[in-house]
C-alpha cells in the first residue's frame, strides 16, 4: 500500500450532506457496528421521512461513515421547570471507529442542531451510556447538560443520561 492510501490520510477528508434511501444499507450498517440498539429499516425510512433535513450522513471518498438522525417533539423542558417547549431529539449518531476523531461527530451534531432550530425548536436533548465518556465530554463541550438519568434504558440494562441544549 501506497503512503497516499493510508487510511490515516484518508479518514481526515469527509463531506456531510443530507441521507437519502440508498445510503440505508450503509446507515443500518453503521448502527450495527456501533451501537448495541438496532433500528429496523422502516424506523430509519420513517425518521428521514418525518424531518428530513435532520438525517445527514457522513462520507469519505464515496463510503458513508457516520449519520445523525433527529425527530422533532412536543413535551415539558428538560431546562426551564414547568415550560412546554418544541424539543429536538436526536435518536441515534454514529460515527465508525476508523474515523472517530476526526471531527465527524461534532459536525453532525452542528449540523443537525442547525436544522431544528430552522424549525423553531427550544431546546435538543439526546440519550447517552451512562459510561460513554467520551460521546458525554463532545457533548458537554457542544453545551448540553446533563439534566437527568433514566435507570436501566438501555436493552443491556446499562443506565442513560438525557442531555439537554438550550437552543433559542
Amino acid at each position: 500500500m501506497e503512503k497516499s492510501d493510508s487510511p490515516l490520510l484518508i479518514q481526515k477528508e469527509y463531506t456531510l450532506r443530507r441521507f437519502g434511501p440508498s445510503d440505508l444499507e450503509a446507515v443500518i450498517n453503521i448502527n450495527r457496528v456501533c451501537l448495541p440498539e438496532n433500528y429496523a429499516a422502516y424506523f430509519f425510512i420513517d425518521t428521514f421521512n418525518t424531518l428530513p433535513e435532520t438525517f445527514i450522513v457522513a462520507e469519505s471518498h464515496g463510503q458513508v461513515v457516520g449519520y445523525i438522525m433527529c425527530r422533532l417533539e412536543h413535551g415539558f423542558s428538560d431546562l426551564k421547570k414547568l415550560r412546554f417547549a418544541r424539543k429536538g431529539h436526536i435518536i441515534s449518531v454514529a460515527v465508525m471507529p476508523d474515523f472517530r476523531n476526526l471531527g465527524i461527530g461534532h459536525s453532525l451534531v452542528e449540523q443537525a442542531l442547525s436544522a431544528l432550530s430552522v424549525h423553531h425548536s427550544d431546546e435538543c436533548y439526546l440519550e447517552v451510556r451512562t459510561n460513554n465518556v467520551e460521546a458525554i465530554n463532545l457533548y458537554k463541550k457542544m453545551s448540553f447538560e446533563i439534566t437527568r438519568t433514566i435507570p436501566r434504558y438501555y436493552f443491556d440494562g446499562f443506565d442513560a443520561y438525557v442531555m439537554t441544549k438550550l437552543l433559542n
